[in-house]
């Protein structure tokens, strides 16, 4: 079965930060990322907005945002939430099919929307039903 790929550029994942940045403005002071898709937004929010990097997760900070790419299947969150239920949890974008929903996100898509490929992945890349083949 071939899976619909979607392609974002940098300027949609820019746009994307500044809606998840409406969002959370005020109410977070420290942002960390789950690996890998994660890691690489966290930097980016936090240098775009002035907001403290911390390279680890923690439950000690009320005021954190552990970030993801996307909250897909929600299994990835909801693992992160079971040991780190404290900080607030959000993803670029969040697929209405997911089973967690995170506290914040930029854009929420529709089950049927496709494979998003973020511009630091390679075009080629799989989808997880691939990888789960």
């Amino acid at each position: 079965m071939k899976v619909k790929k979607v392609f974002l550029n940098w300027n949609e994942v820019y746009h994307l930060l500044d809606q998840l940045y409406e969002k959370t403005q005020g109410k977070i002071n420290h942002v960390t990322g789950i690996p890998r898709g994660g890691t690489i937004l966290a930097i980016l929010y936090s240098h775009r907005f002035n907001v403290s990097y911390t390279p680890y997760m923690s439950n000690h900070y009320s005021d954190l945002l552990i970030l993801d790419d996307i909250a897909d299947t929600g299994v990835t969150f909801e693992e992160i939430n079971s040991s780190y239920p404290n900080p607030k949890k959000g993803a670029l974008m969040y697929k209405s099919s997911s089973t967690f929903k995170p506290d914040f996100y930029g854009e929420e898509i529709p089950d049927d929307y496709g494979w998003i490929v973020f511009p630091w992945e390679r075009e080629d890349s799989e989808t997880i039903q691939d990888y789960l083949v």
